[in-house]
């Protein structure tokens, strides 16, 4: 059960973290060319809004990857092991800042683009341009945090401190 379980598990974050991590990593570069005047604005528009659809489904689906990790942890009676509690706060922190910084800079962008083309479910506000832009300076910071907490919880699962695998 714990190798199925296990397998699951590593599926579930290749599947669903993977997609985010590289939807948060492109997006800054694609929403400023999203917000900027060329040629390419509208195809960057485009891509912008799959980018913030990918990261919003992909996370839903990433809950499945603590998830399991609790069920794999439980069958292979290692839940009290610091390795795994440091895993599980470092994922706690990678998922608050997805959630509270990186998604609602994504929402800014989106949001001033649909007002800019005059989306009818756009909220036209003044300062939104200014908020999205001010947003979209720290989101490459914000999505390399959340990139590199997700490598160490990799790192701390494959090294496993304590482990009896002998690696």
């Amino acid at each position: 059960m714990a190798k199925f379980l296990l397998s699951l598990h590593v599926l579930a974050s290749v599947l669903f973290i993977g997609p985010v991590a590289v939807a948060v990593s492109m997006f800054p570069r694609r929403a400023a060319a999203a917000l900027g005047s060329g040629a390419d604005q509208p195809v960057a528009a485009a891509s912008v809004r799959l980018l913030h659809r990918i990261t919003q489904v992909y996370a839903l689906l990433g809950i499945a990857v603590p998830l399991l990790g609790i069920g794999v942890a439980q069958v292979m009676d290692v839940l009290g092991q610091s390795w795994l509690i440091a895993s599980i706060v470092i994922t706690a922190l990678s998922a608050g800042s997805l959630l509270l910084f990186v998604v609602p800079a994504q929402q800014s962008v989106i949001d001033t683009l649909d007002a800019e083309a005059g989306t009818p479910a756009a909220h036209s506000r003044g300062d939104d341009r200014e908020r999205a832009e001010r947003g979209l300076k720290l989101l490459p910071m914000t999505a390399g945090v959340f990139n590199l907490l997700w490598a160490v919880v990799v790192v701390l699962m494959v090294i496993r401190p304590g482990s009896t695998t002998g690696a």
